[in-house]
């Protein structure tokens, strides 16, 4: 089973695409990257090229399932809302494209693939890293978190 991984944002979508084998319990990597938007565009054109580039992941992985973070909160309003309008149109491209969607808050994934909900960023990364043998932690940053969603639904589905 294919899983797509989603970390959204407005300035940067990361993704990660698992494949997690019904034989072995193993998820490998298949591959990962960013979706980035610029700032000098206005919103609804930074809201369509992540629909755009997040249909190419699509049409080109297969994803049977895609694991999106929930929204936490954030102390600038301004930044929570535009977040929120990006995981809109990455929820409405996946639906569109009829990939069968899990949410996670971020506690649940750092509890998923650290086993500890008080894990910090590094700690989640350097278990992407080991969990999925990789020689680095993967860059950028957001590829990493989704990476480590990716993962999180991996251990949840069957």
């Amino acid at each position: 089973m294919k899983i797509l991984g989603i970390d959204c944002g407005i300035a940067i979508t990361g993704w990660g695409v698992v494949e997690k084998s019904k034989v072995v319990n193993k998820t490998t990597i298949i591959d990962y990257g960013a979706i980035l938007t610029f700032k000098d565009l206005s919103i609804p054109e930074r809201l369509l090229i992540l629909d755009q580039e997040l249909t190419k992941i699509i049409k080109k992985f297969n994803p049977d399932q895609a694991a999106v973070e929930e929204l936490f909160y954030f102390k600038n309003q301004k930044t929570i809302i535009q977040v929120a309008e990006a995981r809109g149109v990455i929820l409405s491209c996946l639906e569109r494209n009829k990939v069968i969607i899990a949410e996670y808050t971020p506690l649940q994934v750092k509890q998923g693939v650290t086993s500890s909900g008080r894990a910090d960023k590094a700690q989640v990364q350097k278990m992407v890293k080991l969990l999925l043998n990789l020689k680095e932690i993967p860059k950028p940053d957001d590829a990493a978190d989704a990476l480590a969603i990716a993962l999180t639904h991996s251990f949840v589905v069957r």
